[in-house]
């Protein structure tokens, strides 16, 4: 439970219809495997102490008084359980001597309350109506009434917060409330609810469960909510209808863990923290209009170290499955290309310059530089490439720069969105000699390989491509990206200014990933353009801003500020989730378990926040560019952060990782 995972269940115990005493034995063995496992929350079926199809069997009061049993036989046996469940029952209210289908929410043999069903669906095969009454909803049935000999409170307007743990608050709706219209879990999350269970009893048809699967997924999307959805299986009558206990874990439209045509457990862990930073996120979030009152019923729980088992990807900008990525890099594409469009066309640039170094970030903007021409049926002749060779240029990367802009021809992007014959002009200018001039104005010892001999040569090429854009009429397209960006490796008013910053919303784990599907598509149809992509995916990323050695960069990038996986790794959960660095690392244990050690990721992790605290000046001042993630660093978009804030809280955090 600490760092805000909360390791919930949804549970179906194989039953026997209207055979309370022995519901109630594998409903509490099944309640102590859940606690063995660690489950602090578990919901089980909708009226599963009897079985949903009980029929006209609810108008009985033998087997009323038989639930009323069961549920005391439960609270003996699991009085020493740890752990929030979430069972159904029928209840019936004495003083006005209806029945009620109900959500018993217990803990440590107390009943913390009792929900009831707000919508009885009475069509099709359904016929709660017949043996049932509705709530009336948060404004409707709310008193007290005495069960198994505990006073507890009746009603749909309850909430149950953890007094120890802020963010762990759960709220409870019953099948068909889910289906309605207006569910009452939507009250219960703009109230504080970041964890729904639903406790139901959904009958098998061909293609419900897909639909019932979006309902779950949609739901917790939008209310930004973990929601745990317990199903009816084995044991129901098949008199018409078949069960399937399909249960289901979802968090904020994310489907963590699925189980059907099974009983048992399926668990997995809620991150209640992300939840509720998401929600101080988007304001939209409140509601407009008065909503019911709702009662906090506290409990408390120790709080214990919750076991991951749900996947932590290692690449959160990049999707794991092969599809899903080459969809992705297609749309990111897309977007790009379309941000630049607009730019060339609002600005009437006749030509776009970008700097062409045959590496990564540059070979990407100028692919997206000629998406955009196609877009605009203009010929790519407008892209001016411009390679600037100097003191830390291999023969290789210029090599590849100069091949790329010669190989920019029958190059066709996916969808038919790049034009089949692509030829950007190249112009090459050799800047070591105005960078000599300009270290002896200076009086700078071109010996000395410090800042600002790298430094000068940023700023060179940047001067470069600016006069070039002032002498054709055409903007410069920056190539930083957004990993560039968020560790402040760039030369301010050097590779750090454009006119129009492409790639400053594409991290580096993903740029590369975009420059290999192009390669990947271009494969067949231009193997030399394919060739000279994948030479140089295979290039060590540097600056090259101090000389070769031997013919081979000596500058690697990767060497100096860390791997690019770990620090995206982190900018994702740190900016994107606003996680401190406590929990960052122990997402990035999980992640990386067999790839980098602890101390090694508390290196990069520390590197990470004293760069990104002291570097924010250089993004206070970024080019316009477009957003095409979930994370961006624009100072007119996402990320509003002064220059001069102090990172000391966040040092004083990771002192205490050692």
């Amino acid at each position: 439970m600490k760092d805000g995972f909360v390791k919930v269940a949804a549970g179906t115990p194989k039953i026997h219809v209207a055979d309370c005493r022995y519901n109630a034995e594998q409903i509490f063995t099944l309640m102590r495997e859940a606690d063995k496992q660690g489950v602090k929350v578990l919901a089980l079926p909708e009226l599963c102490l009897t079985g949903y199809t009980c029929g006209d069997l609810f108008l009985q009061e033998t087997l009323l008084r038989g639930a009323e049993e069961g549920l005391r036989t439960i609270l003996e046996a699991t009085k020493n359980l740890d752990m929030v469940t979430a069972l159904g029952l029928p209840v019936r209210d004495k003083w006005n001597n209806k029945l009620y289908n109900c959500a018993a929410v217990i803990q440590k043999g107390e009943i913390l309350g009792l929900v009831p069903k707000t919508y009885l669906p009475n069509y099709g095969e359904f016929y709660e109506q017949r043996w049932f009454t509705p709530s009336g909803g948060p404004d409707g049935v709310d008193h007290n009434l005495t069960l198994c000999g505990q006073e507890v409170s009746l009603n749909c307007s309850s909430v149950f917060a953890c007094t120890g743990m802020d963010d762990l608050v759960i709220g409870v709706e019953i099948c068909e409330d889910l289906w309605a219209p207006e569910p009452p879990s939507a009250v219960l999350a703009r109230q504080g609810a970041t964890i729904l269970l639903n406790l139901s009893a959904s009958n098998e048809t061909v293609g419900k469960a897909a639909y019932r699967r979006s309902l779950v997924t949609g739901q917790s999307g939008r209310l930004v909510c973990g929601y745990v959805y317990a199903d009816a299986g084995e044991g129901e009558s098949t008199t018409d209808l078949v069960f399937a206990g399909h249960n289901m874990i979802a968090e904020n439209g994310a489907l963590l863990s699925e189980r059907r045509f099974a009983t048992g457990l399926t668990i997995s862990e809620i991150d209640v923290g992300k939840l509720a930073a998401e929600r101080r996120r988007m304001n939209t979030y409140a509601s407009f209009k008065q909503d019911p009152e709702i009662w906090r019923v506290n409990f408390d729980m120790d709080l214990t170290k919750t076991r991951l088992t749900r996947h932590i990807s290692p690449t959160p900008f990049v999707p794991e499955d092969a599809e899903s990525r080459e969809a992705r890099c297609s749309e990111i594409l897309c977007i790009a290309a379309l941000g630049l469009k607009k730019r060339l066309e609002h600005t009437g640039a006749k030509t776009a310059v970008v700097g062409l170094s045959g590496g990564l970030d540059s070979t990407l903007a100028v692919l997206i530089t000629a998406l955009a021409m196609q877009m605009l049926d203009r010929p790519t002749t407008d892209i001016i490439a411009v390679t600037m060779p100097c003191f830390g240029t291999t023969d290789r990367t210029k090599s590849n720069a100069v091949l790329l802009a010669e190989r920019l021809r029958q190059m066709c992007i996916r969808d038919r969105l790049l034009a089949e014959r692509l030829g950007a002009t190249l112009r090459t200018v050799d800047i070591s000699g105005s960078v000599r001039s300009h270290f002896k104005d200076i009086g700078h010892d071109p010996e000395d390989h410090s800042v600002t001999y790298e430094n000068a040569q940023a700023r060179e090429r940047t001067q470069v491509l600016m006069d070039i854009a002032n002498a054709t009429g055409g903007l410069v397209i920056g190539t930083g990206d957004l990993s560039e960006l968020a560790l402040g490796w760039c030369t301010y008013n050097g590779d750090h200014m454009s006119n129009y910053a492409v790639n400053a919303g594409i991290p580096k784990t993903l740029v590369r990933h975009l420059v290999s599907f192009i390669s990947d598509d271009k494969e067949s149809e231009d193997p030399q353009l394919s060739g000279v992509l994948t030479d140089i995916l295979d290039t060590p990323v540097s600056p090259e801003l101090l000389p070769a050695v031997q013919g081979e960069i000596s500058q690697r990038t990767e060497d100096l500020v860390g791997p690019y996986e770990l620090h995206d790794f982190f900018l994702y959960y740190a900016i994107r989730w606003g996680f401190g660095p406590r929990k960052v690392l122990r997402l990035a244990e999980t992640a990386f378990a067999k790839r980098y050690s602890r101390d090694v990721l508390l290196k990069w992790l520390r590197s990470f926040y004293r760069r990104f605290f002291s570097q924010q000046f250089k993004r206070s001042c970024l080019a316009d560019g477009p957003k095409v993630g979930s994370v961006a660093l624009s100072p007119r978009g996402d990320w509003r952060m002064p220059s001069d804030a102090v990172a000391a809280l966040w040092q004083e955090e990771l002192e205490g990782l050692e």
